[in-house]
């Protein structure tokens, strides 16, 4: 496939899916999946010294509704700081009616998106790449999302690394993947997000099994990685 055919692919794939309710945020297998995804990224944050968001130039690629910048926001960022990339025009509207005015939301294909060059400290992807079969054009992205960065900067990556082999529109990540992906990246990765037919069957036990069972790595299916560009 021709890597600028791509974007058009993802579209058709996401328009096959037929969720019903399986991600709403009332779930509990979701809200902690959430919650302890969140967990994570604060302790990452902590780690590296950040102590506010408010000053920090931050980009999303695939902000879908505009769940993660949201959360961003609650978290101090600050709206005319943020940036969200989205290529699905119905998903870019979305965005568009729950977000502050002042937050920019750009639609169309991230790897051309007009995001200068060294102007962020932070670019995040959250399950994007999975859902990028095609080789080279993952790699176009990532290039452009590691030249937008500012020295001293990073890449916030949270997706899937092993196939689902009920679904062939997406496909794991695995952590080798990531490496070629941002060669000069120093990657700091924690494995989380409880195997999700795991997390559904847990919980329809009982919710509180969830945090026990995603306490154990080799049951998580995801990593989130912070892939820092050297200073």
């Amino acid at each position: 496939m021709n890597p600028e055919d791509e974007p058009r692919a993802v579209a058709e794939r996401y328009a096959r899916r037929h969720d019903g309710d399986r991600y709403s945020p009332l779930r509990p297998e979701i809200w902690q999946t959430v919650q302890q995804r969140e967990r994570s990224l604060l302790r990452r944050l902590a780690a590296v010294g950040v102590r506010s968001l408010a000053p920090l130039a931050i980009t999303e690629v695939g902000c879908g509704g505009g769940g993660n910048l949201l959360e961003l926001l609650r978290l101090g960022a600050s709206p005319e700081r943020l940036t969200g990339l989205e290529l699905l025009p119905e998903r870019h509207a979305q965005a568009r009616r729950v977000l502050p005015e002042a937050l920019t939301v750009w639609q169309g294909d991230a790897s051309v998106a007009p995001v200068a060059l060294s102007s962020q400290d932070l670019v995040l992807q959250y399950t994007v790449f999975s859902s990028l079969l095609d080789d080279s054009f993952q790699q176009q992205l990532a290039a452009a999302m590691w030249r937008w960065l500012k020295p001293g900067g990073a890449v916030l990556w949270y997706d899937f690394t092993v196939d689902n082999p009920k679904n062939r529109d997406v496909r794991g990540v695995p952590l080798a993947r990531v490496r070629a992906l941002f060669p000069e990246g120093r990657l700091r990765a924690e494995r989380v997000t409880l195997a999700p037919p795991l997390a559904r069957a847990a919980c329809r036990l009982h919710p509180a099994l969830y945090r026990p069972l995603a306490a154990l790595p080799g049951l998580c299916t995801h990593v989130l990685a912070w892939i820092a560009k050297p200073a």
